[in-house]
């Protein structure tokens, strides 16, 4: 890797670690509407300086199998207690399938089973989580294009919104009435068909487990973890994102986190 693509990359990462300690000391201020709206026209401006730098089909670095992490700490949610997906553990996901919806050709159902028969990629890949920590794992799954590629994206559809398990409280910040919610999670179309935009089933060569994810999980290697969805139960393919939740694209987006996480 060249040393000025180390520097952007070490630039993105600072750039995306200021806004969330400014998010978690200013809750209370980033909730008045003047400076949500200087919020969201530097998320606008960071979207498109990101994608200059870089670009619509540059690829994450990969390593090699000596490089993956002894132990691969797990983000986020790590153990759901919705009955729903209680249940799907209970009978090791034999029940469980991915809903495709929204504005595509074709509404598809797949088991975890017609998933695994499904043109597969693996990547050894670096997550970044906006905490500051890292870890090397080896993710086999289905890349996100061949799924929307079945289902057949309609013209109308601009983003992919990821519909999870996990149930959350959202604690009525940012103008979102308290309630508890899904997690969810959404991106456009450009990192949705991008080479290693993948739904994984795997990590390091054994099923997800449930801190991990299970039984499908998002990897966006160009991102930070915040935007890798866990514990997937439908894909849905929507024109703007304004009517999901608190309108800002993702449960963390919607307290503050920038939308697209570019690193």
């Amino acid at each position: 890797m060249s040393g000025d693509r180390l520097h952007r990359r070490g630039l993105l990462k600072a750039l995306a670690a200021v806004g969330g300690l400014a998010v978690a000391g200013c809750d209370r201020v980033a909730s008045e509407p003047r400076f949500r709206s200087v919020l969201d026209a530097a998320n606008s401006l960071t979207y498109k300086v990101q994608r200059l730098l870089i670009g619509a089909d540059r690829l994450a670095p990969e390593y090699s199998e000596a490089d993956i992490s002894p132990a691969f700490r797990a983000n986020g949610s790590t153990d759901p207690q919705d009955e729903q997906y209680l249940n799907l553990v209970g009978n090791h996901f034999a029940d469980w399938r991915l809903k495709v919806h929204g504005f595509v050709e074709h509404e598809l159902s797949l088991s975890l089973e017609e998933l695994h028969a499904l043109p597969a990629r693996t990547q050894i890949t670096r997550h970044d989580c906006v905490e500051g920590w890292s870890c090397i794992g080896k993710w086999t799954g289905v890349p996100l294009g061949e799924i929307l590629s079945r289902a057949g994206v309609t013209p109308e559809a601009r983003f992919v919104v990821f519909h999870c398990a996990d149930t959350l409280d959202d604690g009525g910040e940012f103008g979102v009435d308290r309630e508890s919610i899904r997690y969810y999670e959404s991106i456009d179309l450009i990192d949705a068909v991008h080479p290693q935009t993948i739904l994984a089933y795997d990590m390091n060569g054994k099923p997800l487990t449930v801190p991990h994810g299970a039984p499908l999980r998002l990897r966006l290697e160009r991102q930070l973890g915040y935007k890798m969805a866990k514990y997937i139960m439908r894909i849905e393919l929507v024109q703007s994102l304004a009517n999901l939740h608190g309108g800002r694209g993702g449960y963390w987006e919607d307290r503050g986190y920038e939308w697209y996480a570019g690193i």
